[in-house]
């Protein structure tokens, strides 16, 4: 399930590579125009309806959107009518797990430490479903994000182990983020081109 660890002599080269890669994909998404951000969530909203909907409804946890990150309250609050529930993941300390807090359209909001917003003082929750934001993925179910660990360790701390699915755009898509010992593989990838499975 999880990457090689890098020998020693490459493990640098490796983490240059991707900062090097986490800064491009990060550009390129942020260079998305208003429409073709916007043409682009459309369709990733509609693969990734449709990849839930076999499943029972459960607990979806998702983030709120940064960086021209892909916008999923829409679809979660359509999901609450149809009988999930959801949640978001917060950083309670550094190098630990997240936990995660129930979520509404009504629910208040505060920022966390990165500016990313999160359910002011809401109930715990365990989801069954996580989205994961993309800053580059690649055709092997691997992701690389900003960088801090937080999502691999938060779902190898979970039992059983919530449906891991990586959300964004096809300018993230490459070729090898030369994945870690610690990166855990995705179970899918949803993009505006589609739904991709990752078989373990």
């Amino acid at each position: 399930m999880n990457a090689q660890t890098p020998s020693g002599e490459h493990a640098g080269e490796t983490l240059a590579f991707r900062a090097t890669l986490r800064r491009e994909k990060l550009a390129a998404r942020l260079a998305l125009g208003t429409s073709a951000l916007a043409a682009a969530a459309a369709s990733v909203e509609e693969h990734l309806a449709g990849l839930l909907a076999p499943l029972p409804p459960g607990v979806l946890a998702f983030c709120s959107p940064v960086r021209n990150e892909f916008d999923a309250r829409p679809l979660v609050a359509r999901l609450l009518d149809a009988g999930w529930a959801a949640a978001m993941p917060v950083v309670v300390a550094e190098g630990a797990a997240m936990h995660f807090r129930t979520w509404t359209p009504a629910s208040a909001m505060t920022v966390d430490r990165h500016g990313i917003p999160i359910p002011l003082g809401s109930g715990d929750a365990v989801p069954t479903v996580v989205l994961l934001p993309l800053v580059a993925f690649d055709p092997n179910g691997f992701r690389l994000g900003y960088g801090g660990g937080y999502f691999d360790r938060t779902l190898a701390s979970l039992a059983p182990r919530p449906l891991a699915i990586g959300v964004g755009f096809e300018v993230a898509r490459c070729a090898d983020v030369r994945p870690q010992a610690h990166d855990i593989r995705l179970d899918a990838t949803v993009t505006e081109a589609g739904a991709f499975r990752h078989p373990a």
